[in-house]
């Protein structure tokens, strides 16, 4: 079964700043055992990465499901389902741009 795009989403801040959203279906494997791939990225006008979430399976010594910050921090995320995953990135979006633009 080849991966099917379940969620995509973007959207672009007047600030010029943007996040780009997408999750795929994919065969359950010991690398997405859920069956679902995604990166969220919320990144400046430059391109630059303010805030990542993924499952990509590199980073599993913090946890699966993690957080890439731009001082290079990466933290574990609770991964209670792809609803919750797309609020939680939503509202950290806000509040990252609220404090951008403040």
């Amino acid at each position: 079964m080849p991966a099917t795009v379940v969620y995509r989403e973007e959207d672009e801040k007047p600030d010029g700043s943007r996040y780009e959203m997408v999750a795929w279906q994919v065969p359950v494997s010991e690398d997405f055992p859920h069956g679902l791939k995604y990166s969220f990225q919320y990144m400046d006008a430059d391109g630059d990465t303010l805030l990542r979430y993924d499952n990509a399976p590199y980073h599993l010594n913090v946890g699966r499901h993690h957080r890439h910050l731009p001082d290079g921090d990466i933290t574990k995320l609770e991964f209670t389902g792809l609803s919750d995953l797309i609020a939680d990135f939503q509202n950290e979006v806000t509040e990252l741009y609220e404090q951008r633009t403040d």
